[in-house]
């Protein structure tokens, strides 16, 4: 029998998805977009995304000359994007969603660079790792209730997403960023974690239309990780198949109790 090719489509209604659901209901076709269509959908959706060099973000194929990845899209504005393949394609997706982070993210790994060039520094920096880390797969948590974010960085997975489950799923949004997380969630497996960052808004923003929460936020997270504090220790892990409706086992709460996912804080020592 011949296996059934998935569709970006057939993302589309599920969870964790959202701040691309439109863009993949947008292709029916097994075989994913192409570079040129990928760029054309960038322009359409926010025209004008460049580099900070101000060069037009566009997608194409990886040339054997390129050896920086930053580097090389911020001189060209070009963003290697292998054929038929799915992480190129949700990082593109990420372009689409998320422009003003992704471009302020590749300004802020060029800047680190060329700073700690000038004093002499060897290697990335932490900051670089960080934000390497969060593009791969960061998700922002954002909510009303300042509650449910301090329960989550705290580890307190049992009380955030079961004890409170209702409370959660009223006020909190889930919005991925990371297009290796992206690529993570077609097939999700136990231990499934991301890189949060955790945001407490007024209840006004839950009633505004999807849209205009992703602009929104594309804009304030694009300043946020323009912090020169920015770290790894910043980013905060949360396992994911512990969000509501990610998985059917989640609907008890022995399964908020498996260490192999729900690990307690690490105290620190000393």
């Amino acid at each position: 029998m011949t296996q059934v090719q998935e569709t970006p489509a057939a993302y589309a209604t599920r969870a964790l998805f959202e701040p691309i659901a439109g863009l993949l209901a947008r292709f029916t076709q097994a075989t994913l977009p192409d570079g040129a269509q990928l760029s054309s959908l960038l322009q359409e959706l926010a025209s004008g995304t460049a580099t900070a060099a101000g060069r037009t973000i566009r997608f194409t194929l990886p040339s054997v000359e390129v050896t920086a990845y930053e580097d090389h899209i911020f001189a060209t504005g070009a963003v290697p994007t292998r054929a038929d393949d799915w992480h190129d394609f949700f990082n593109a997706l990420a372009w689409c969603a998320w422009p003003r982070t992704k471009a302020a993210c590749n300004a802020l790994h060029i800047a680190e660079r060329r700073a700690r060039s000038a004093a002499g520094l060897p290697g990335r920096g932490l900051r670089r790792d960080a934000l390497t880390q969060f593009d791969e797969c960061g998700i922002v948590v954002v909510s009303t209730d300042a509650e449910i974010p301090a329960l989550l960085a705290a580890h307190e997975w049992e009380e955030a997403f079961w004890r409170h489950r209702k409370r959660l799923i009223d006020t909190t949004r889930f919005l991925v960023f990371g297009h290796g997380t992206w690529d993570q969630l077609r097939q999700p497996f136990v231990g499934l974690c991301a890189k949060a960052i955790y945001r407490v808004v007024d209840p006004a923003w839950l009633a505004l239309p999807d849209a205009s929460r992703q602009v929104e936020t594309d804009a304030w997270l694009a300043a946020y990780l323009s912090d020169p504090a920015l770290a790894p220790r910043k980013l905060s892990p949360l396992p994911l198949l512990g969000i509501p409706g990610l998985v059917a086992d989640s609907e008890a709460a022995s399964y908020y109790r498996d260490t192999r996912q729900f690990r307690p804080r690490r105290l620190s020592v000393g």
